[in-house]
């Protein structure tokens, strides 16, 4: 019984070793760390265009892990632009005005498409006070892309 017990445990060891042995190419790639910073600074839109909670917290956690990434400390200058349903997180009562506020705080430029206001007939005095307003959310990240910006759209 004890000379079964070893070599079934031997036989375990040993698939549990083999297990974990890569190939040179799969080594490599598990000591890829991710890209290294070269430029001084990076520019980075995020799209918010949907009203969905679940959608609005995924954007607002993405643009704050981009904010916390270790390389881009210091280098990084975002803006958030809402249209079609992501203006539900502007309107003032939203659920988000403490973390729209704190993006504003580091930095974050934070704007509200003006033809969405108008399509749906929300009166600029119903979004919070410190959103700023552009003319429409596609020209902005049109202008954007075309400056060199990075466009996300989580």
């Amino acid at each position: 019984m004890k000379q079964i017990l070893l070599v079934t445990w031997c036989m375990m060891v040993s698939w549990a070793v083999s297990a974990q042995q890569l190939t040179k190419q799969e080594e490599k790639n598990r000591g890829f760390a991710g890209a290294v910073t070269k430029q001084k600074q990076y520019r980075v839109i995020y799209q918010m265009d949907n009203g969905d909670p679940k959608v609005i917290e995924k954007v607002l956690r993405n643009l704050n892990n981009a904010l916390n990434d270790p390389r881009l400390k210091g280098k990084l200058q975002a803006e958030l632009v809402a249209f079609s349903g992501g203006t539900d997180a502007y309107i003032k009562g939203s659920k988000y005005e403490d973390a729209l506020k704190q993006l504003v705080a580091k930095g974050v430029i934070v704007a509200q498409c003006a033809n969405t206001l108008k399509e749906r007939k929300i009166e600029r005095e119903q979004i919070y006070d410190f959103i700023g307003l552009v003319p429409s959310g596609n020209g902005e990240l049109i202008l954007r892309q075309a400056e060199g910006w990075s466009v996300i759209k989580p």
